[in-house]
């Protein structure tokens, strides 16, 4: 069998075993359905089916919850390896260090995809049935609110990696994810703001705050979600930003990919050349 495959299922029961994937479902489910439920009060009234209304909700509050779950998963995926001497028996084997490094991205992955499908499917199926039933048109912006999720977690599991490929210890390591963390979820765009207010539109035009919000993966899954479907970017109250927004959707999904593919590759290169 391929060595990938083996660390990935490696990483898989490991974190099945650590109830990592009920854990990380049961507080997407409950984050899902309690906006879900207390957004969709007057849906009833207005005629709007309540998944709309929680992947407005949800595309806003899961760009806090998302992109932490992820950084706890991948911020000691490697020093902690090093550190336990772990690494250096697993480096022993007939297996790269790239492959090391594909086997347990590729396993975290897939415990953030199960969990943030199981968590928003089922909070979503109940909240339809609440409602009166299984409406499939409503399901399109949904489910591309749980891949949109998917891959804003794989980015920063890349950039988890990437901090654990350079640090030499796992506290380090866990300071700077926080930091990272921060940074993107709530520093970058109030910075942002104060420049605009500060600039007062003369330098920053919409264009170029369209360039500057594709070097924050949060912003870009903000975009995609809130601006991609008519009935969400009207709810959200971005129907006018979505009709004057430049970047399209194909443009918005290879800019949050490259945020995965990029600080991956840096850590396999850092990992590579690095003294174990």
């Amino acid at each position: 069998m391929n060595p990938v495959w083996i660390i990935t299922g490696k990483e898989v029961r490991d974190s099945l075993r650590n109830r990592w994937v009920v854990a990380a479902a049961l507080l997407l489910a409950a984050l899902a359905l309690s906006l879900g439920f207390l957004g969709s009060t007057p849906t009833g009234t207005v005629k709007v089916d309540p998944l709309t209304v929680t992947v407005v909700s949800l595309s806003s509050l899961s760009i806090f919850l998302i992109p932490l779950i992820a950084m706890l998963l991948a911020y000691d995926a490697l020093i902690g390896e090093i550190e336990r001497g772990t690494m250096a028996l697993l480096l022993s084997y007939p297996v790269s260090r790239n492959q090391i490094l594909a086997g347990k991205f590729i396993g975290h992955l897939i415990i953030l995809t199960m969990a943030t499908t199981a968590g928003y499917g089922l909070a979503g199926i109940a909240l339809q049935l609440a409602h009166g039933g299984i409406d499939v048109t409503a399901w399109k912006p949904f489910l591309s609110l749980i891949a949109a999720s998917v891959i804003l977690g794989a980015a920063f599991l890349a950039l988890g990696y990437l901090i654990s490929a350079k640090v030499k210890e796992r506290g380090t390591a866990a300071g700077i994810a926080i930091g990272v963390w921060l940074f993107f979820v709530v520093i970058f765009d109030m910075a942002l703001l104060g420049v605009l207010v500060a600039d007062t539109g003369q330098t920053l035009t919409a264009p170029v705050v369209e360039s500057i919000l594709l070097f924050n993966p949060t912003d870009i899954y903000r975009l995609l979600n809130l601006t991609g479907y008519e009935n969400t970017a009207m709810y959200a109250g971005m129907a006018g930003l979505s009709e004057q927004l430049s970047l399209s959707m194909p443009v918005l999904l290879a800019a949050q990919l490259l945020w995965v593919a990029v600080p991956l590759a840096l850590a396999a290169w850092i990992f590579g050349k690095r003294q174990i």
